[in-house]
């Protein structure tokens, strides 16, 4: 059973409009972690404690970026971990299953940064995140590209959420009033 840390920063979802950012990035965690915690134990790291959902253990954010985030998360993890973003409104327990099923592997999300990492040896993880990533990973370290569609669909901007297929966890469909 694999640990699963999922970094959150209230504040990083800057390009979605003000009037659901809040409440968008917390219901976005709370789908994700809803699914995580059906996979494994989760540990949040965040720069508020306050939003992180129950049953998580709870990592102060070092606040040096989302790479430093992952590492304070995976710090004292000996077996399988899993890095999930906190922004994948689809993610299922099944799909986050797959991701662990891969080995060492990333999932990429479409303008090439990284979504989510399979790290049977978390030693293996290193501060790689930014435009680019999945490819800056692979080149660090034999990742495979896991092709999982509920943890390619990350939200970053309004158009982002408008354009989600998959079925969204029940949180981010509230949020948007769509039905299930």
């Amino acid at each position: 059973m694999p640990t699963i840390v999922v970094p959150y920063r209230g504040d990083a979802k800057r390009r979605l409009p003000a009037a659901i950012r809040a409440a968008a990035a917390l219901a976005m965690l709370g789908d994700m972690v809803a699914a995580a915690l059906e996979v494994g134990p989760v540990a949040v790291v965040t720069d508020d404690a306050y939003v992180a959902p129950r049953g998580v253990r709870i990592i102060r954010d070092p606040g040096a970026g989302l790479g430093a985030a992952v590492g304070a998360g995976l710090d004292g993890v000996d077996d399988h971990a899993l890095v999930v973003n906190a922004d994948l409104p689809c993610a299922t327990p099944a799909a986050i299953r797959r991701l662990a099923d891969f080995g060492l592997a990333l999932v990429e999300a479409a303008d090439g940064t990284t979504n989510a990492l399979s790290l049977p040896e978390p030693a293996l993880f290193a501060p790689l995140y930014g435009p680019g990533s999945a490819a800056r990973f692979r080149a660090h370290a034999p990742f495979v590209t896991a092709r999982i569609p509920e943890l390619e669909a990350d939200v970053d901007t309004e158009s982002d959420l408008q354009r989600l297929a998959l079925p969204l966890g029940p949180r981010t469909r509230g949020l948007l009033s769509v039905p299930a």
